[in-house]
């Protein structure tokens, strides 16, 4: 079973940037962000391919966040600049097999980390 250990979370004033850090124990094929809050549902954030380091982000943030891994220390990060008070949610890691690495359902990614938490303030 993968272990995954986020960190990173705060409050931040709008235009501010954050970045999370993922540790896991093992990488697998896919890996990704997800964030949930009260207003909106689980959603996937961000995803890269392990193999190729492909990588793909949801339209709400791109140009603004940057999914990036650093393969010797078993470390996933997300970049997050120029944040909105609408960014404020769970930030949560998760992993999946899925070797194309080509989708955001929840269903695919098979282990979470507990969550951290970033708040943005206007």
């Amino acid at each position: 079973q993968v272990q995954l250990v986020e960190s990173g979370g705060g409050s931040v004033q709008t235009g501010e940037s954050l970045r999370l850090s993922c540790v896991a124990s093992q990488f697998t094929d896919c890996m990704a962000w997800f964030r949930s809050s009260p207003r909106k549902e689980r959603e996937g954030v961000a995803r890269i391919r392990i193999n190729d380091g492909r990588t793909v982000l949801d339209e709400s943030v791109a140009g603004r966040f940057t999914i990036s891994v650093d393969i010797a220390k078993n470390t996933l990060y997300l970049q997050m600049d120029s944040l909105k008070p609408e960014d404020s949610a769970m930030y949560y890691c998760a992993s999946s097999g899925n070797v194309w690495c080509n989708s955001f359902l929840d269903s695919e990614f098979g282990a979470w980390g507990q969550g951290t938490q970033v708040t943005v303030s206007s």
